[in-house]
């Protein structure tokens, strides 16, 4: 790691997160966790609650979330020698899916699995593998039997590892509440989750103060999980994910640009989805993939601030927020997040940088 600049480095993107401070359930209500501010450029960390949040915006901001839909794409099967498989289905098509797959021994061509109901007791559907890719991902067909049937019957909502969940007891709740409000385009595999906080009345006011609401898509993939392996963040790959902005949406946000008036991303899908959509420093409408690695150094031509969660050490998350802010006081505000006693990750509090 000779040479490298400290912001490139790996381990300059660790911090101490204590077990404890890992959200586990969402906050009794939607609105209901904290908020902390951190004003730009400079200036100590404002400690709110989330239901503040309409104070620090202001007519003519435009608002930009994310509306992909979480899809229940966690399944369990059992192979015929009894050992347990978990998938995690990426992409389906009728009675076809592809599905990223956690067992033991791996799976081999022509391997019989048997779908697990939310107990976890074997069903009659199977799905039967047909091809095996590298990165533990395989071709399956279901026999007699329609995915998107068994998902909304079996499946599970993709919630990150960090997030502990042992049999169904919160199947119900995550439901709910591991999607956002306002979700309509099926196809993500995590949740946007800096939208979790947000409910319908608080979106109605600010529409009602003057702020100007849109959406774009970005259907979240596995690789927000992937960890950096790399000792420089620079050469990490995100994968690639799939956007689209619509027309309405990118007429908004460049009249914002010329007018010289605030565009706010909710949660780094839509920071990525506008960055890759405003190469130009114009949104261009449209679908597209985009495979953006956001490291300090980076040049933001679209946004004017964010609305986050508290994310991983050492994540692409992580460095992308920094690069908006600096890694230092990213890392400071992190240590007094933790100091203050706030919740972490995907069911966590959040942070307004502006």
């Amino acid at each position: 790691m000779d040479g490298l600049p400290a912001d490139a480095r790996l381990d300059a993107w660790r911090f101490d997160l204590p077990v404890e401070c890992i959200a586990q359930v969402p906050a009794p209500d939607r609105d209901g966790s904290r908020l902390m501010v951190l004003p730009l450029p400079g200036g100590a960390p404002i400690h709110r609650s989330f239901t503040d949040l309409p104070a620090w915006l202001r007519p003519g901001d435009v608002l930009v979330l994310n509306d992909t839909r979480v899809v229940p794409a966690r399944l369990f099967a059992q192979k015929a020698t009894g050992g347990r498989v978990e998938l995690l289905v990426l992409d389906r098509r009728h009675d076809r899916f592809v599905a990223m797959f956690g067992t033991h021994r791996g799976l081999h061509l022509g391997a019989v699995l048997t779908i697990a109901d939310l107990d976890g007791v074997p069903t009659a559907v199977q799905a039967r593998v047909e091809g095996v890719r590298g990165g533990g991902i395989a071709d399956l067909a279901c026999e007699g039997a329609d995915i998107d049937d068994l998902l909304a019957r079996f499946g599970r909502m993709p919630l990150p590892p960090y997030i502990r969940r042992d049999g169904r007891d919160h199947a119900a709740l995550d439901r709910e509440r591991y999607q956002t409000v306002y979700a309509r385009e099926d196809g993500a595999v995590a949740a946007p989750t800096a939208g979790l906080h947000f409910t319908p009345a608080m979106l109605a006011s600010l529409q009602a103060s003057g702020v100007e609401v849109v959406h774009v898509t970005l259907h979240v993939g596995p690789g927000t999980f992937k960890p950096i392996t790399t000792d420089d963040v620079r050469e990490h790959d995100v994968g690639e994910e799939r956007y689209r902005v619509p027309a309405a949406a990118a007429d908004a946000i460049n009249r914002a640009l010329d007018e010289g008036r605030r565009v706010i991303a909710v949660g780094t899908t839509a920071v990525r989805t506008l960055e890759s959509a405003g190469v130009s420093g114009r949104v261009v409408a449209g679908e597209a993939a985009t495979r953006l690695l956001i490291t300090p150094g980076y040049r933001f031509r679209v946004i004017a601030g964010m609305v986050t969660n508290f994310h991983l050490p050492g994540s692409s998350l992580v460095l992308l927020v920094g690069a908006l802010v600096g890694r230092e006081r990213i890392l400071a505000a992190y240590r007094e997040a933790v100091a203050a006693g706030y919740r972490f990750y995907s069911y966590g509090d959040a942070m307004l940088i502006l």
